[in-house]
Order: structure tokens, then C-alpha cells, then sequence
């Protein structure tokens, strides 16, 4: 006689172990995670709504006076030269701090050893930590000053150019020097950023395109700056929006005067320098044209992240990362 051991097998048999499983998910843990997050983005959209509804509340009287009552008999041409400055200041910052901070991520993420990366990683992560009116005063004092016989040099065999057209300022306040400041406070920023995103690359990726023969540059172009692409635009844009911003180090290092091609000379403002210095004797219709001028600012920067999204939007499917 045979005595049957055969255990149930199918559908059934598997529901009823599955009905044994200890359940994992907390439905009201979810729903209060889920709460917390929608307030959270509701908020952040009501606190710029506010914003915005301030900005342009306070600057309606700006658009409604007499041509007579403004700075400069128009709001245009009162508001001209300081977008003009802000974006050339930021325009410089870029171009300074966009190559050195991508090499330098890229120094830290596959070629320097690693406990020497990250020292350099930690002291690049400092510098994210210093008050901005630090590097106003040691632009200021320290590089304004050094720079005045580069300037006068630029001025002697480059000003035929109207960007060193001089005579260079004797003071070292200029446009340049401000964007030079601006320029390493965005560098961190930049270098962080970048240096989280190269690290992420796969590495079967990287480990491939080696084994195909390429040097280890040859796999950087290849793998991971593909990969990295919509990284690298998204923190050039955080960090212009954090130069377009940027008060009291511009404020410091940047001379006021007018609007001027020349980068040595003194003069041109930024909207951040131009409202921190008169403020606070501002009040009537002045008080209400720097306003106006905040709301510029913030209609700048709303652009440049809308452009932002759009652009990682754009080349995200191209990244490699999605």
C-alpha cells in the first residue's frame, strides 16, 4: 500500500500562501506622507504667489505717475542699464565658473585619488558655506586693488576693443571684478553638483567603453558626459539664478556709475546692488520704483528656470540617466 504525499499545487495553493505573507504597506502612514508632500507644493506655490501679487501691487504706481516723478523721466530707461549689468555680470560669472567647476567635479569623480578627492571635495563644499558679504569684502579690498595693472594692461593693448576700452578704473570696482566675485561664489554650486552626477554614471557603462580600447578620456566623452548632460544644465542654471540675485558681494565690489560697454571702467549696476544701496532712504514713488525693479528681477529669473526645465525636459531622454 502506497500512501499519497503530494502537496496541492496551482492557483489556489499559491493564493493561500500569499494570504499568509505578513502585509508590508501602512495605508495611513501613505496617506499622511501624501498630505505632507501636496501641502508642502501647495505652499511653496502660495509663497510666490504672494510674492508676485506683493511685487506687482507695490510697483502699479510706477506705470500710473508722471513721467517727471521717475528717476530718469522713464521706467525703461531707468530700468535698461540695470538689466543690462545684471546680465553681464552674471554673463561673466558663468564663463569663469562653468569650465573650472565641470573639471573640477570631473578631477574629483575619476582621476584624483580618493582620499585626496575628497579633501578637494570638502574644501570645494566650504566654500558654498561662506556669507556672501565675505567675498564682498575680499573683493573689495583685496582682488579690486591687485587687479587695477591687469586692467591698465588690458587697457594699453586691448582697448581697441570696447570691452577694454579705458581709461581702466584706478579703484578696481568694475563690472569684471564683480562677475570675477560672483564667479567663484557660484563655483561650489556648479562643482557639487556636477561631481554627484558623474559619480552616478553606471559603471558597466564606463567599464565598456574601456574594454573597447578607449582611453580614459575617450569614456568620459563618450559615457559619462552623455549621461550627465541634463545635470551639468541644471547647475549652470541654479547657479545664474544664484548670480542673477546675488546683493551684498556685488554691492560691495561694484562701483556705481553709468551704463558702459567697458568692463574696467568704473560703472554699470546690477538690480540686487542698485535697490541694496538705496532702500532704505527710498520712500514714495522711488520706494515704489525699486520695486518695480525687484519685479523685473524676479520676472528674469522665472524665465531662466522655466528655460531651465525646458532645456533638462529637452535632452533628458538623450542623458542616458532616464
Amino acid at each position: 500500500m502506497s500512501i499519497s504525499t503530494d502537496t496541492p499545487t496551482g492557483p489556489a495553493s499559491r493564493t493561500s500562501k500569499t494570504k499568509d505573507l505578513p502585509s508590508v504597506g501602512n495605508p495611513a502612514a501613505d496617506k499622511i506622507f501624501s498630505g505632507i508632500s501636496l501641502t508642502a507644493g501647495v505652499l511653496i506655490l502660495a509663497v510666490l504667489a504672494a510674492v508676485a501679487i506683493f511685487l506687482i501691487a507695490q510697483a502699479m504706481p510706477v506705470f500710473t505717475a508722471d513721467p517727471s516723478e521717475l528717476s530718469e523721466g522713464s521706467f525703461l530707461k531707468y530700468i535698461y542699464p540695470l538689466v543690462i549689468g545684471t546680465l553681464i555680470a552674471s554673463a561673466i560669472a558663468l564663463l569663469l565658473a562653468t569650465p573650472i567647476g565641470i573639471g573640477v567635479a570631473l578631477y574629483i569623480s575619476h582621476y584624483a585619488p580618493r582620499k585626496f578627492a575628497r579633501a578637494v571635495g570638502y574644501v570645494i563644499d566650504l566654500l558654498a558655506a561662506i556669507p556672501s558679504v565675505i567675498f564682498g569684502a575680499w573683493g573689495a579690498s583685496v582682488l579690486a586693488p591687485k587687479i587695477v595693472p591687469f586692467y591698465d594692461w588690458l587697457a594699453q593693448y586691448f582697448g581697441w576693443l570696447p570691452i577694454f576700452a579705458g581709461p581702466a578704473s584706478q579703484t578696481g570696482k568694475t563690472i569684471l571684478t564683480a562677475g570675477i566675485v560672483l564667479g567663484i561664489m557660484i563655483l561650489p554650486i556648479i562643482t557639487a553638483m556636477c561631481r554627484e552626477i558623474f559619480i552616478q554614471t553606471p559603471v558597466l557603462q564606463e567599464e565598456a567603453a574601456l574594454g573597447l580600447g578607449a582611453t580614459r578620456w575617450e569614456m568620459i566623452k563618450m559615457t559619462v558626459f552623455p549621461f550627465a548632460r541634463t545635470g551639468i544644465v541644471s547647475s549652470v542654471m541654479l547657479a545664474l539664478g544664484r548670480a542673477l540675485g546675488e546683493t551684498m558681494a556685488v554691492t560691495l565690489v561694484l562701483a556705481s556709475g553709468p551704463l558702459t560697454a567697458s568692463l574696467i571702467q568704473s560703472g554699470n549696476q546690477t538690480f540686487a546692488s542698485e535697490i541694496a544701496l538705496n532702500f532704505p532712504e527710498a520712500y514714495g514713488i522711488r520706494m515704489s520704483e525699486l520695486i518695480a525693479a525687484g519685479l523685473v528681477l524676479f520676472i528674469i529669473t522665472l524665465i531662466v528656470n522655466v528655460a531651465a526645465r525646458i532645456i533638462t525636459s529637452r535632452y533628458k531622454e538623450f542623458s542616458g540617466a532616464n
